[in-house]
C-alpha cells in the first residue's frame, strides 16, 4: 500500500484528506507542522508528500528543501491559496512535482496524486535499468536533474487554455458543467475570450457533434433582433419577402451562445424568458410553436445582477439563466498569462505572414508584463500582428510596438519624478506640469506642442488610455492622435 504524508497545521483539513485518501486505498500519515514532519521523515519514507505552503513554523520552500535533501526523488505536492500562486510556481522550480489550489477538488487531488506516483515509479525504473559504472566497477551515482514540467496547453481557435492557476480553475469549471444541460453565464471584459470558453463547453458536452451558434446581441438592432433570434414568416413585416429560420432553430439540438445579452430590448427579453421556461418559440408573425432542445450559454461584460438593479435586465430572466457562472479575469490581472498568449499569437502571425520571428526581446517582454491591457487578448493580438509585420529580424524589438505601449510607463501620472534640471528638456507629463517655463527656456513651437501633449495625456488618463475614446474626447481621429504623440516624441529627442 502506498503511503502519503500530509503536512498541514489545519487539523480539520488533515482529517478530511486522511478519510478521503484512505477510502481510495492509500495509507495516510499526518504532521501538523514542519518540525514534526521532518522528525517523521527520519524514520519513514512515504510514497508522496502533500504539504501546505503556509505553515506556522516553516515556509513551504524551506521545508521542501529539507525534504529534497533527504529524499531527492520523493514527489511533493504543494497545497496553496490563489494569493500564493507565484510563490508556488517558484517552489515547483525547486523540485516540487505540482501544486493544487484551495478550495480543493476531490477529482483534481486524485488525478494529481496518481500522476505524481506514476512519475516517481517511472523515474525509479529508469534509474535501476540504466546503472552507470566506472572503470573499476564502482557504482557512480547519477546526478539528479530537475525536470521541467511541460505546460498542458489546450488550443481552441485563436484562444488557448494554459497550465496557469487561472486556466486550471476555468477548465475545472468547464469540465464540471459541460456534461450537464445547465444554462451558463460567462462574465468577462470585452476581448477576454468569453466565446472561446463557450465553445470549449460545447466541445466537451454531449452536444459536441451538433451546431454551435454564436450571436453578438450588441450588434442586433432593436427592430430586427426578434427576427434574427427567432426567425420570421413571409410577410410578417415590411421587407419580410421570405420565411427566415432564426438562430435558435439553427442551434436546435446544439448550443446557442448569446454574447452581450444585456443589450437585448425588454420585448426580446420577454420572448427569451418563454424560450428558457418552456423550451418553445414562435417565429415573428407565426402561429405555431416550435419545440426546442437547445443549450443556452450567455455572456456579458458587466455583472448581470448590476444590470438587473439598473432596470436594464429582467430579474426573472436573470434567475432563469443563473444556473452556473464562470468569471474570466481581465488580462491585466493575469501577468503570468501574458507571454503565454503573446507567443501563441506570434506563432499564428508567423504562419499568416510567412515569417519566422522566433522571440520577443527582453525589453518587449518587460513592457508586455507591465502594460495594462485594457483591450485584453484582442488588444494583445493586434499589437503582435502589427509588430510582426514591422519586424525584419528574428526578434521583435520595442521600436515595433505602438508608441502608447512602448512608452506606457512614461505616460503615467501616478509616479512623481525627480526635480528636473534648470535647462533640461522635460520628458514626462509630470515634469512638464511642474517645471516653470519662460520665453528664454522654450520656443513658441515647443510650448504649443507641450500644451497639446498635456491635453492628450489628460484625455488618455480620463479614459484609461483607450486610444479610440481619447481621440473622440479630443474631437480628433485616431490617426491624428498617433501623429501628435509622434510629433512630441521627435521634438523631445531634438
Amino acid at each position: 500500500m502506498q503511503t502519503i504524508l500530509i503536512i498541514d497545521d489545519d487539523r480539520d483539513m488533515c482529517l478530511l484528506l486522511k478519510r478521503f485518501l484512505t477510502r481510495h486505498g492509500y495509507e495516510v500519515l499526518e504532521a501538523y507542522n514542519g518540525k514534526k514532519s521532518l522528525e517523521l521523515l527520519e524514520t519513514v519514507e512515504p510514497s508522496l508528500v502533500m504539504c501546505d505552503f503556509r505553515l506556522e513554523d516553516m515556509e513551504g520552500n524551506v521545508l521542501l528543501g529539507k525534504i529534497k535533501e533527504r529524499y531527492p526523488h520523493l514527489p511533493v505536492i504543494i497545497i496553496t491559496g490563489y494569493s500564493d500562486i507565484k510563490i508556488a510556481v517558484e517552489v515547483m522550480k525547486m523540485g516540487a512535482y505540482d501544486y493544487i489550489t484551495k478550495p480543493l477538488f476531490p477529482d483534481e487531488i486524485l488525478v494529481t496524486i496518481k500522476k505524481a506516483l506514476e512519475s516517481a515509479s517511472l523515474e525509479e525504473e529508469r534509474t535501476q535499468a540504466a546503472p552507470v559504472s566506472s572503470g573499476n566497477d564502482e557504482k557512480v551515482e547519477r546526478p539528479v536533474v530537475a525536470k521541467e514540467k511541460t505546460p498542458n496547453i489546450t488550443v481552441s481557435g485563436d484562444y488557448i487554455f494554459g497550465d496557469t492557476p487561472v486556466f486550471r480553475q476555468i477548465l475545472q469549471q468547464i469540465d464540471l458543467v459541460a456534461p450537464t444541460n445547465y444554462t451558463v453565464i460567462i462574465h468577462g471584459e470585452s476581448g477576454s475570450g468569453k466565446e472561446a470558453v463557450a465553445q470549449e463547453i460545447h466541445k466537451r458536452s454531449k452536444r459536441k457533434s451538433k451546431p454551435f451558434v454564436a450571436i453578438d446581441c450588441g450588434a442586433l438592432s432593436k427592430e430586427l433582433a426578434g427576427s434574427e433570434l427567432f426567425g420570421h414568416e413571409k410577410g410578417s413585416f415590411t421587407g419580410a419577402l421570405n420565411q427566415k429560420v432564426g438562430s435558435f432553430e439553427l442551434a436546435n439540438t446544439g448550443t446557442i451562445f448569446l454574447d452581450e445579452v444585456a443589450n437585448l430590448s425588454y420585448d426580446i427579453q420577454v420572448s427569451l424568458l418563454r424560450v428558457v421556461q418552456e423550451r418553445k418559440m414562435r417565429r415573428v408573425g407565426g402561429v405555431k410553436d416550435i419545440e426546442l432542445d437547445v443549450r443556452i450559454i450567455i455572456a456579458s461584460n458587466e455583472r448581470l445582477w448590476d444590470a438587473v438593479r439598473k432596470g436594464k435586465f429582467r430579474e426573472d430572466l436573470y434567475h432563469r439563466f443563473n444556473e452556473f457562472s464562470i468569471d474570466i479575469p481581465p488580462l491585466r490581472q493575469r501577468p503570468d498569462d501574458v507571454m503565454l498568449f503573446a507567443n501563441h499569437f506570434l506563432h499564428q502571425t508567423n504562419q499568416e505572414l510567412g515569417k519566422n520571428i522566433k522571440r520577443f526581446s527582453n525589453e518587449v517582454e518587460n513592457i508586455f508584463r507591465t502594460y495594462v491591457w485594457y483591450g485584453n487578448l484582442r488588444e494583445l493580438r493586434n499589437v503582435i500582428k502589427r509588430a510582426t509585420l514591422l519586424s525584419d529580424g528574428e526578434e521583435i524589438e520595442a521600436s515595433s510596438l505602438p508608441f502608447e505601449i512602448s512608452h506606457f510607463n512614461k505616460l503615467q501620472f501616478d509616479k512623481q519624478p525627480e526635480p528636473a534640471a534648470t535647462n533640461s528638456i522635460p520628458t514626462t507629463i509630470n515634469e512638464i506640469a511642474d517645471t516653470p517655463r519662460n520665453v528664454s527656456e522654450t520656443t513658441l513651437k515647443g510650448a504649443s506642442i507641450d500644451a497639446e501633449y498635456e491635453m492628450i495625456l489628460k484625455a488618455l488618463k480620463k479614459v484609461n488610455f483607450n486610444k479610440s475614446k481619447a481621440a473622440k474626447l479630443l474631437n480628433i481621429d485616431r490617426k491624428t492622435l498617433y501623429n501628435k504623440m509622434k510629433q512630441y516624441q521627435e521634438f523631445n529627442n531634438q
